[in-house]
């Protein structure tokens, strides 16, 4: 793959990455505009990555047969048609059905962009270009939560539909020009094969980066996705505009992921990936204290410790998986954001009823559960 190549991916993942995450900072205004509860609005969020994971097997699958650029570029392309029509969307109803659209194409970059980056760089090399790809993929979800709560509080909720579906336009555009052409391919299997599926589960390693990924994904997404409505209730009663602003915790992410290649092959990734998770979870508990300062620093501690984790976790799966790679990425992706689709809602009801520390209690048992499983199942 060439620079430019790998540029125009790492330019998609942030327009696809955007997307995903429109919502997440103008919740308190999608409950106030459709009249919908805080567990009822996390449905923006958790049905686009219910169906992201449901449907990455069937993207990396795909990729595996058809070749990984024509999938990139198709679902990239079609993903900015749902994306704009979000901005028209009359009730909340319709915007959920636009929100499922999106998270039916996402995966058709997200769970195919390290198998295409597998086929060409190997080892620690492999490593640093999937850092550089997750990297990419947090300045989305910073571009799309503090730029979509800047624009909905300036405008309207609409706007930030309109920009990122724009980006994605763009996004694809360059991908069709840029990424290389894979050789023909004879045959095309749409549906993933049971057999290397359950391969896949058989190998105790991978089915703990699977299950890594599900629950540390679970806490970053619950802490950020119900942190609107602990910061513009009492006793901070902070604007939604002030809220997009910590989201820039997200820049200690794209550092985070920046540095990991420096480690690559000196620290093993089962170090990389514990420390990571004890570090996420101190983040965590440090959001209890009464301190917007103090909030604002424990949000660049869980994004370091998250990030120390996904930077690594993908090439782990890639470099551990004996066969059908595109699947096993893809298996990653789906416990990944099934992780996220339960960590968009189930806290959502501890924060109806114990408030904050409902969220922190539900994302520490999650780390918890993921640490357990980097010391037993990955070894």
């Amino acid at each position: 793959m060439t620079r430019r190549s790998l540029l125009a991916l790492n330019f998609a993942a942030v327009a696809v990455f955007s997307d995903l995450y429109i919502t997440q900072p103008i919740l308190p205004i999608l409950s106030a505009r459709f009249g919908v509860a805080p567990a009822t609005a996390g449905l923006s969020v958790s049905i686009v990555v219910l169906m992201i994971a449901l449907v990455s097997p069937l993207w990396g699958s795909l990729s595996d047969t058809v070749g990984r650029r024509r999938v990139i570029v198709a679902s990239t392309g079609l993903l900015a048609v749902p994306t704009l029509l979000a901005a028209l969307a009359p009730s909340f109803g319709v915007l959920l059905a636009l929100r499922a659209a999106q998270g039916l194409l996402i995966p058709g970059l997200t769970a195919v962009a390290v198998a295409l980056l597998g086929d060409h760089f190997g080892g620690s090399a492999l490593t640093g270009r999937v850092a550089s790809w997750i990297g990419a993929t947090v300045v989305g979800g910073l571009s799309g939560r503090v730029l979509s709560g800047l624009l909905a509080s300036w405008t309207d909720w609409h706007a930030p539909f309109v920009l990122f579906g724009v980006l994605t336009a763009a996004a694809a555009l360059l991908l069709s020009r840029t990424l290389p052409h894979a050789p023909p391919r004879t045959s095309v299997r749409p549906f993933p094969n049971p057999r290397e599926l359950l391969d896949h589960f058989r190998n105790r390693r991978l089915l703990g980066a699977f299950l890594i990924g599900g629950a540390v994904l679970f806490a970053f997404i619950a802490v950020f996705t119900f942190l609107p409505y602990y910061l513009t209730a009492r006793p901070f009663a902070l604007s939604t505009a002030a809220v997009s602003g910590f989201y820039l915790a997200y820049l200690a992410g794209v550092v985070t992921s920046l540095v990991v290649p420096r480690f690559a092959g000196r620290v093993p990734q089962r170090s990389m990936m514990g420390a990571g998770l004890l570090v996420a979870g101190a983040g965590v508990a440090g959001t209890l204290l009464p301190s917007v300062t103090a909030i604002a620093a424990s949000l660049v501690v869980v994004c370091v410790g998250m990030f120390l984790v996904q930077a690594t976790a993908p090439a782990f799966v890639n470099l551990n998986a004996a066969s059908a790679k595109g699947a096993a990425g893809a298996l990653y992706v789906t416990f990944y954001y099934l992780g996220a689709t339960l960590g968009s809602y189930l806290p959502g009801l501890a924060f109806q009823r114990w408030a904050w520390p409902g969220v922190v209690g539900a994302c520490l048992l999650s780390l918890a559960a993921a640490f357990a499983s980097n010391r037993w199942l990955c070894a």
